[in-house]
């Protein structure tokens, strides 16, 4: 079986030959390093498709199996399964020096990691392609882009979902379609490095404070509980004793100090660490040990993050306009209208009387960053959607100056899809367009993009807001730098409570597991947001993307915000934001409470600063 179908018209890519690794895991959970692998599945492949290895095996977790519901292990099947350390030596000559596959790969690589990292040891594997985010560049002519709906697409049967043995099987007939239709496409294989810009290290569970910051310290006072307290030189007491005592009176122990530092504790009395120059600059009280040890002897109460939100409404800041430029780097709160609609999905936005674009998905290529950026919003106030990739589901190319020499026009010519020039914009006229589906065509399947294509500041209803929600971010796989998707929860101050409300790339999980960031390719990386099971006191959740160095958002082009009801699912709303220029941080959408429910806002709000800037507008503490 040849992973991919040459023929004259579909040259076959050489980039796509690697050596694979095809995993599946069952889980007692969805938290990696909290909850074990129960079932394992590898079958490894040649670039040709040949199969070279395999194994499977259950495993005895020495836990409670979980949703048995689902995976049907119970602890009497298991009781006789070997422990992950007995097979990780097989596991990890299967994987090793191979591209490791699987759907939705960040779940399972994080599995395999916290596994590998309990015996001492490493997944060894440096690269990994996740069949989801292939197929999410793909966009077949599917409902969604599950396993078993991908399987019925590509033409593999599915046998026994939930099934490690038979899901890496199906897996195996995925890849092959997936690869003929991306090479069709001529798309770059979304190939990640691993582990993406993280250690993985035995889970050792954080217990965020439980007080809101009351601010500094003040002399001749007492320390009140949530107050964030560094520590900086050495100490007569253990530093371990000293946190944890602190930490037990119910005070926030910080490892930086910065102007959110409420008290810096040390002995020295010069300037001889970073801590201290930092401390003084910031104009943070400092105390030597014994007078802290003394001061912890009377703490006073604090209050709990999860207290009555008493006021919330009217402690709001005024709306802004939707293109009107922030004088400080926060998220401008929506006008919204008195009644929440009952339609499911509700948008809040300018109206649009012209929708003769309705159902397309156009490609713009070419032009100036501002000339390509005004033809998408243009795009969109036709109805259509901007894509930022060329995918299965392009309708139509619009050239603009330049876009001759874009390499993806010899594929664009092959596929005979239509090119239009920007004129085509002031009174587009339809085109029919050619079928691109891969390897077969399910008739009921329905190609048009229907999600709610949203300009820049339209709002909608969240339905189902107990649900868990995706919002994905992509942007060009052109684009030569890196991008980093990062997540503020915040109060009804627009103040995160804690440091762990800030969820980015070194810190990818919100302590409670209420919010995760997942890398799935170089140029995509998605948030998932569990709205029902948020602490109380978080009324906005708002997703930001930031660069490094000089590079800015004019060179990174559009970036398109996809929301989906979890992962996997058709998506419910998109947006394609081009409203950064010159900025490195771009605020791409919040989801913030709008009485019982929640909603989620198209922001595509650019600044200058870099990321620590406007973290350290939120209250988050950032060492220099």
């Amino acid at each position: 079986m040849a992973l991919l179908s040459a023929s004259p018209k579909w040259p076959v890519l050489p980039e796509y030959f690697h050596d694979w690794a095809l995993v599946d895991v069952e889980t007692s959970g969805l938290r990696p390093g909290r909850d074990r692998v129960l079932s394992l599945a590898v079958v490894t492949l040649d670039g040709n498709g040949r199969r070279t290895g395999e194994f499977s095996t259950l495993l005895n977790p020495g836990c409670d199996p979980g949703p048995v519901n689902v995976h049907g292990l119970t602890r009497a099947r298991l009781a006789g399964a070997p422990p992950f350390e007995e097979i990780a030596p097989q596991v990890g000559a299967l994987l090793s020096g191979r591209v490791l596959v699987a759907h939705n790969a960040q779940f399972d690589y994080d599995f395999l990691a916290h596994e590998f990292a309990r015996v001492r040891s490493w997944v060894p594997v440096s690269r990994r392609l996740c069949t989801l985010a292939l197929n999410r560049l793909i966009a077949p002519a599917t409902p969604n882009l599950k396993l078993g709906t991908l399987a019925a697409h590509y033409g593999v049967r599915q046998e026994r979902a939930h099934d490690a043995q038979d899901d890496v099987r199906v897996l195996t007939g995925i890849l092959q379609g997936s690869l003929d239709a991306a090479g069709r496409l001529g798309l770059d294989l979304p190939l990640l490095a691993c582990p993406p810009r993280q250690d993985y290290k035995p889970f050792v569970p954080k217990t965020p404070c439980p007080y809101r910051n009351p601010g500094r310290f003040q002399a001749g006072d007492c320390l009140v509980q949530g107050m964030k307290v560094a520590v900086t030189g050495e100490t007569l007491m253990s530093r371990e004793e000293l946190i944890a005592r602190s930490v037990a009176a119910g005070l926030n122990m910080m490892t930086s100090v910065s102007g959110q530092t409420s008290l810096l504790v040390t002995n020295d009395s010069g300037d001889g660490t970073a801590k201290l120059r930092r401390a003084v600059a910031e104009g943070v009280p400092v105390v030597d040990e014994q007078t802290y040890l003394r001061l912890l002897d009377d703490v006073r109460p604090g209050q709990a993050k999860g207290a009555a939100r008493a006021g919330v409404a009217g402690r709001r800041r005024a709306a802004e306009t939707p293109g009107e430029a922030a004088a400080a780097p926060r998220t401008p709160t929506p006008a919204l209208p008195a009644q929440r609609t009952a339609a499911p999905v509700a948008r809040t936005g300018p109206a649009r009387a012209d929708r003769s674009l309705a159902g397309r998905r156009v490609l713009v290529l070419g032009g100036t960053h501002e000339e390509a950026g005004a033809a998408r919003v243009r795009v969109v106030e036709l109805g259509a959607s901007a894509a930022v990739n060329l995918s299965a589901k392009i309708t139509d190319i619009v050239l603009l100056p330049g876009g001759e020499s874009d390499r993806r026009m010899s594929r664009i010519t092959s596929l005979g899809l239509p090119v239009h020039g920007a004129d085509w914009l002031l009174a587009p006229a339809m085109v029919p367009v050619p079928e691109l589906g891969s390897v077969q065509q399910d008739p009921a399947a329905e190609s048009r993009d229907t999600a709610e294509v949203l300009v820049r500041g339209e709002v909608v209803d969240l339905p189902e807001a107990g649900a868990t929600w995706t919002v994905a971010a992509t942007w060009g796989q052109l684009t030569a730098c890196d991008v980093d998707v990062v997540t503020f929860l915040l109060d009804a101050q627009e103040q995160v409570a804690g440091d762990e409300d800030l969820v980015f790339y070194g810190a990818p999980e919100h302590p409670d597991g209420t919010v995760r960031l997942a890398t799935d390719g170089p140029t995509e990386q998605a948030v998932s947001v569990d709205l029902e099971r948020l602490p109380l006191e978080v009324t906005r959740v708002v997703v930001a993307a930031a660069i490094d160095g000089d590079v800015t958002f004019s060179d990174v082009g559009a970036v398109e915000v996809v929301v989906t009801r979890g992962i996997g699912e058709a998506p419910t709303a998109r947006a394609t934001l081009d409203a950064a220029t010159t900025e490195r941080t771009m605020i791409l959408a919040e989801i913030y409470r709008r009485g019982e429910g929640w909603r989620l806002r198209a922001v595509g709000q650019g600044y200058d600063h870099a990321l620590a800037d406007l973290a350290r507008s939120y209250g988050v503490d950032v060492a220099e």
